[in-house]
Parts: structure tokens; C-alpha cells; sequence
């Protein structure tokens, strides 16, 4: 295992920053995912991490040790990439003893850490094939099962499942979670897939741009997430988002009020925002109920009638857009016996509790639960 610290990274390719002054820690055994829209600098600074690419700035250590200048083969660690990167004309057994080889071990040493290996990756009864022989998912194991082998005290996953099909990155991904569990090692881990890292990581760091926009554990980023970007980037569907402007402030309850003139109630902490202030209202779909008649409950901090203008079914649920009369649209997640159809009138409505408040510059304002105060 490794505890891994960075300081102010940084990277350029000329005049272009790519990251921008990343501060990270990693601890012994964590499973870190880093997550964010392509171009936001994770597969570099996963590069940088592995030595395959030079730091331009800041500093990164591991278990105290300072590895700036260190080459590659000296940091102990491995990296599985997106490729699988298996020599074609090696059997399974020879492609994951093949590292070892050149570090000097012997034939029994290769034989004993690649039949371990490959056991635990359920594909010992493969070790005599060509990659060729071998389906996506299988060669994806091969390459886990290379860095498996070498014992390295970190693990660096580039998007290791984009070439699989959906049934099989789940199975993959539960393999995956299931060998860090065993392995006790510190893995890190990049994606675009928020699913994937939902399930995987125990910490999930967010970029964009460059930068860390927040780091925490799956829950904390979707409960409570730092700024406007994190929460349009964790959850699925995106979380709703609705123009609004400041009108009262209140201990406990604030009222803002809509483009289209009406007014939704937030438990907010009042701190930092003022009356007349423009904010953006969050609202996740899973928070917003579909009600068709009645009125609000005490509880209710906003209600909106529409018309239903698509149902997706799901399965399990369904997700339904609703248009306003004012012409916002709003997606609902439904359970899986909501029987509804284009056109039909409905209601929705969503606690106190369930909105969100961003600021004009992304930042979110802290939300009161009735546990007492969290901050976003």
C-alpha cells in the first residue's frame, strides 16, 4: 500500500495549462476515483502520477518520498490502460509473467505470482491462450492480473472498462471492487462514467478544468456538493436547475423567488446572500414528486404545475419532462408503475429540504436538514 500526497501540481504543454495548482491526498488503501469531462486533465495527471509524463510544477510524494525525478520503473507502480496492450504473440501466462521476467525473478516466482493472480481474476484456465483467443473482458483481466503480479504499492487505472459492453463493465466493475477489498491496495482510478465511480471509490474527486472543484466520499458529492458544477456532474439525471432571485432571508427558511414570479422556500443558512440577489435553484429529479391533486404539505418549499412532454421508461422507473406554462422544464424520476402520457396535467412538489441554492459564481450555500446544519 502507498500514501500518496500531491502538492500544487501542475502540468503545461507550452503555453497550455492543463492542470492547474492540483492539491490531492491519497491515503493507504483508498480507492480514489477521478472523475470529470473529457479534457479536464485526470488521464494527465494520472500520467504524471506514473512518471510518464513530466511534472511542470508543485510536487508529488510517495509514503514521504518525493518522486519528481524519479523514472518510471523505480516508483512502484502499475498502470492498466485503456488499451489492454498484450503482446500478441504471448500466451496469457507469459503476458503477466513478462514484467517479472525482466526484474529478475525466477521461473517459480513467475509461476507462483501469475497462478495467484490469475485465480483471483477467475481467468487461470486461460493462461495457456493467445490474446486472440480471448474475449474484451477477458484481456481486460489479463492486463489487471500484469499489474497484480509486479505487487505494486499503487495502482493506476486510465478508463480501464470503455472498450467493454454494459453488461460486462458491471461485471468487471464489481471484479474490480472485490479484488481492491482483497488486495487492500491503494488504487486510483479515472473515468467519465459516474456510475463507476459512484460504486467504486471511496473518494471521488471531481475536476474540471484543470482544477479540483471537490473531494469526498460518493455520498458527501451528492448530497452536498461544493459548488454549481459538482452538482450538475453527480447524479443521473442531471439535478434541475431554475433562475431565481433572493426576496426574504430568514433564520431557518428563505424565500426565493422564480423567473416566471413564483416563489420556492430553501433551508438555507443565510450567510453571504442578500435580498434582490440572483441564485440558481437546484432541485434533483429523484427529490421532486409527481402529485396530481391536493395541496402543499408544511414542508413543501416548491410546487409547479405543468404538462407531461416525454416519458422514458426505464424499468424500475421512469423519467418524466414536464414543461411549465412559463416554459421551463423539469424531469421527475417516477416509480415503475407511474402511468402517465404526453400531455397529461400534473403537479410537482419537493421539501424544504431537497433545494439546492448556487450563488451567480457556482458557489452553493449551505442547506439546514433536520439533523441540524450541513454544509454543501
Amino acid at each position: 500500500m502507498a500514501h500518496v500526497q500531491l502538492t500544487n501540481l501542475s502540468k503545461q504543454f507550452g503555453d497550455t495549462h492543463i492542470l492547474k495548482g492540483v492539491d490531492l491526498q491519497i491515503r493507504d488503501g483508498e480507492f480514489v476515483v477521478l472523475v470529470g469531462q473529457s479534457g479536464c486533465g485526470k488521464s494527465t495527471l494520472l500520467r504524471m502520477m506514473c512518471g510518464l509524463e513530466p511534472i511542470t510544477g508543485g510536487e508529488m510524494s510517495i509514503d514521504g518520498q518525493v518522486v519528481n525525478a524519479l523514472p518510471p520503473a523505480q516508483r512502484r507502480i502499475a498502470m492498466v490502460f485503456q488499451s489492454y496492450a498484450l503482446y500478441p504473440h504471448m500466451t496469457v501466462f507469459d503476458n503477466m509473467a513478462f514484467g517479472l521476467k525482466l526484474h529478475g525473478a525466477d521461473r517459480a516466482q513467475r509461476k507462483t505470482r501469475v497462478e495467484s493472480a490469475a485465480k483471483a481474476l477467475h481467468i487461470d484456465y486461460l493462461l495457456h491462450r493467445l490474446p486472440r483467443e480471448l474475449s474484451g473482458g477477458q484481456r481486460q483481466r489479463v492486463a489487471i492480473g500484469r499489474a497484480i503480479v509486479r505487487d505494486p504499492k499503487l495502482f493506476l487505472f486510465d478508463e480501464p472498462l470503455s472498450n467493454l459492453d454494459a453488461a460486462l463493465r458491471v461485471k468487471t466493475r464489481i471484479e474490480l471492487a472485490r479484488l481492491h477489498r482483497e488486495l487492500k491496495a491503494t488504487m486510483v482510478y479515472v473515468t467519465h462514467d459516474q456510475v463507476e465511480a459512484m460504486t467504486l471509490g471511496d473518494k471521488i474527486v471531481v475536476m474540471h478544468e484543470g482544477r479540483v472543484q471537490q473531494a469526498g466520499t460518493p455520498l458527501d458529492l451528492y448530497q452536498r456538493p461544493a459548488n454549481r458544477f459538482v452538482a450538475t456532474f453527480i447524479g443521473s439525471p442531471t439535478i434541475n436547475l431554475l433562475p431565481a432571485t433572493v426576496e426574504a432571508l430568514g433564520n431557518e427558511r428563505s424565500t426565493l423567488r422564480l423567473a416566471d414570479g413564483a416563489r420556492v422556500t430553501a433551508a438555507i443558512a443565510t450567510e453571504c446572500l442578500a435580498p434582490g440577489q440572483a441564485v440558481d435553484v437546484g432541485l434533483r429529479p429523484e427529490h421532486l414528486s409527481l402529485v396530481r391533486s391536493g395541496t402543499p404539505s408544511d414542508d413543501t418549499g416548491a410546487r409547479f404545475d405543468g404538462e407531461v412532454t416525454l416519458v422514458e421508461q426505464l424499468g424500475e422507473s421512469h423519467l418524466v419532462y414536464v414543461t411549465t406554462p412559463s416554459g421551463q422544464e423539469l424531469v421527475v424520476r417516477g416509480g415503475a408503475h407511474t402511468l402517465l402520457r404526453i400531455g397529461d396535467p400534473v403537479s410537482l412538489q419537493a421539501p424544504v429540504e431537497a433545494l439546492y441554492v448556487f450563488d451567480a459564481d457556482g458557489r452553493a450555500h449551505d442547506r439546514l436538514h433536520p439533523g441540524g446544519p450541513a454544509h454543501a
